[in-house]
């Protein structure tokens, strides 16, 4: 099978999530971002799943999997809009701030930017209209998880849905009017991005949160009791990180019930997601071929069991609608013969994490020399920390093995494990920016079974060395990758 264009010339490029810029959102840093990465040849800008995100800040566990996070809207460029009088929204909390503006735009748009607005709510009422009722309820019973609601609205009754949509039609209507602003936003940026070579790569979990608007509107879809809770949730069973294994928690899929109308919910979701980026990376892609089914009474992951999914019927359907498939699986951990034959199949490129390389022995798959192609390169990902971090926590064989196997350099680190994901045969080298400014472990992104003080790391432009950019700009070029 044919990889996806996207995959057909060496690329590099830097993982940055959008909360993660001065700003955290999509206004002129994100432009000026995007200029960087141009001054620099690379031509790819990765980031995190978009979806609006529980208290915890993870954009693993998202309210939905279509909508986006409207935190991210840039305000300043909401203000410069023509229909909106700026000197009414200042100093208002973010709530009271969307309200406002919405009843700007209702009173003061043009006809143009009304039926943008009717359009987009149109074209994406596919998930737009369950998202805002699950918000607005989920207010009303202030943040409350679903499956806690009264259970005629837990159940979705329709005299209760129908009161909600009756009683709260502007609230509802703001609900949408974040999400088309976001939207408008996000189109803006693509285009200036795209129309730079830059090509913009996403993130999409294969669960979705227990508690979130999908499951809610679908529960036939998920592995629930009657009253909303999970049979069976995922994770991944006992290995050398865990001796009890990771329980995720989120509900598992009714793979009979996708399969009987071809896997609508799933083209529907990959759809919202293509519409957004010019590429997708799907984490735990091995839960394609078999998942870890853990039974919800047990309160660790050792008790559960391989259970096989349908993952050949998916992704031929998938193709069937979409012709390729712009994918990169996640397939790090144990990795099953399986597994590979799946992804190889729809030739999706695997990942090579350069920081899980060093320390064993010539065999270990993550050694530049056991790279191919069909793969994406990087030095770590958002759940490892910095290069720096991690090279000066290494032991002394550890680094040893790493000096060996790269040779004498006068390059030091993060530079050095830089250049060695440049150099790789793999076809996408993906850099993440706490390593291009040299950060410690003191910046690092996310800790894997932690849930304090992860997801808030942000960067300054003070931060970037003036000639970081012509810098990066020479190895792209040095191997073939500008």
């Amino acid at each position: 099978m044919k990889q996806a264009e996207v995959f057909q010339r060496r690329r590099a490029g830097i993982l940055l999530h959008i909360t993660s810029l001065p700003s955290a959102n999509l206004g002129s840093d994100a432009y000026r971002f995007v200029d960087f990465l141009q001054q620099a040849g690379m031509t790819v800008w990765q980031m995190l799943p978009l979806g609006p995100t529980h208290s915890d800040g993870s954009p693993y566990q998202c309210l939905s999997a279509h909508a986006a996070n409207s935190n991210l809207i840039c305000i300043d460029m909401l203000k410069q809009q023509p229909w909106a009088n700026a000197e009414e929204l200042e100093d208002l909390t973010f709530t009271n701030l969307m309200a406002h503006a919405y009843r700007q735009f209702i009173s003061q748009a043009g006809e143009q930017e009304k039926n943008a607005f009717n359009e987009f709510c149109q074209n994406q009422r596919y998930w737009l209209n369950d998202y805002v009722l699950f918000c607005e309820i989920r207010h009303l019973h202030h943040t409350s998880a679903w499956f806690q609601w009264p259970e005629d609205l837990r159940d979705r009754h329709e005299n209760a849905i129908k009161k909600i949509t009756d009683e709260r039609e502007e609230a509802l209507n703001i609900h949408r009017f974040e999400q088309f602003l976001f939207f408008q936003q996000w189109y803006a940026l693509k285009s200036y991005a795209n129309e730079r070579g830059i090509l913009l790569f996403g993130d999409m979990p294969i669960f979705v949160a227990h508690d979130s608007a999908d499951v809610w509107a679908a529960p036939e879809l998920f592995s629930l009791t009657a009253d909303g809770q999970p049979e069976a949730v995922a994770g991944v069973p006992p290995d050398y990180f865990s001796e009890t294994g990771q329980r995720w928690g989120n509900p598992l899929y009714r793979w009979q019930k996708h399969s009987e109308d071809d896997f609508l919910w799933w083209k529907q979701r990959l759809q919202t997601q293509l519409d957004l980026f010019d590429f997708i990376r799907i984490d735990h892609f091995r839960g394609f071929e078999a998942c870890w089914e853990i039974p919800a009474s047990c309160e660790t992951a050792i008790d559960g069991q391989w259970v096989k999914a349908p993952g050949d019927a998916l992704f031929n359907s998938l193709l069937v609608r979409f012709n390729e498939l712009p994918l990169v699986a996640e397939d790090l951990g144990i990795i099953t013969a399986e597994v590979t034959a799946l992804r190889e199949k729809y030739a999706m490129p695997g990942m090579k994490i350069l920081q899980f390389a060093f320390g064993g022995d010539a065999s270990n798959p993550y050694l530049p020399h056991q790279h191919c192609q069909d793969s994406v390169v990087y030095t770590g990902t958002h759940d490892n920390d910095t290069t720096v971090g991690w090279y000066e926590s290494l032991d002394e064989n550890t680094r040893a093995h790493l000096h060996d196997y790269l040779g004498e350099s006068h390059e030091i680190m993060p530079w050095l494990l830089i250049r060695t994901a440049m150099q790789s045969v793999a076809q996408m080298a993906i850099l993440p920016m706490q390593d291009i400014l040299a950060l410690d472990g003191k910046h690092r992104m996310n800790v894997p079974g932690t849930t304090e003080g992860n997801w808030i790391w942000q960067f300054d432009w003070e931060m970037l060395d003036k000639g970081c950019a012509t810098r990066l700009k020479k190895l792209n070029y040095l191997y073939g990758r500008s």
